[in-house]
């Protein structure tokens, strides 16, 4: 692989829109930095791969992993792959209502993003909190599209397959104050 850290550091932001589609809006006109231990990257098979410690920040979005595997297609959609032990995410949203922007916190030993169908995949002990009320499962599909999400036990499991059990956590939720 030649190393070619302009390229790689290029396709690594849209990592930022992946993460943060309902992220602060600042965050979109923050500075992107990126540390690893390594970085190689093959302009010919579109692909970037960071290794070792991988700390993505933009902005409030914060994403660490182990490796995170970037690739291209030929009509310039990327897909990324990011693994660890597991791989963490945080992000701040938006105000809502008046009310300051509350925080999305995530992990998983494997995350799947597919920036053409706006998807991401959490795999192997998926968790999300947002504020105080969290989902956990084998697997959490968030479609940024309609966002939509799924959590199962594991990917593709009927709902009646034995084993683990998805666990949810949703507080009461305060009625907004009338002027």
């Amino acid at each position: 692989m030649k190393l070619r850290p302009a390229h790689g550091f290029v396709i690594l932001v849209f990592l930022t829109s992946a993460f943060s589609a309902k992220a602060e809006k600042a965050d979109r006109e923050k500075p992107t930095n990126v540390e690893a231990n390594r970085m190689t990257s093959d302009e010919a098979r579109r692909i970037s791969i960071f290794e070792g410690n991988v700390v993505f920040t933009k902005g409030t979005v914060t994403v660490r992993a182990e490796r995170i595997v970037v690739r291209q297609d030929a009509d310039g959609f990327q897909y990324a792959s990011a693994s660890g032990a597991p791989v963490r995410f945080r992000q701040k949203g938006d105000p809502v209502g008046g009310q300051e922007g509350v925080w999305i916190d995530g992990e998983a030993l494997r995350v799947e993003i597919d920036e053409k169908n706006e998807r991401i995949e959490l795999h192997e002990n998926a968790r999300i909190t947002r504020d105080k009320d969290e989902v956990r499962g084998s697997y959490i599909l968030y479609d940024q599209r309609s966002e939509f999400f799924s959590v199962s036990s594991a990917k593709g499991a009927p709902a009646s397959s034995p084993g683990e059990r998805v666990r949810a956590v949703i507080q009461p939720k305060k009625p907004a104050a009338k002027p």
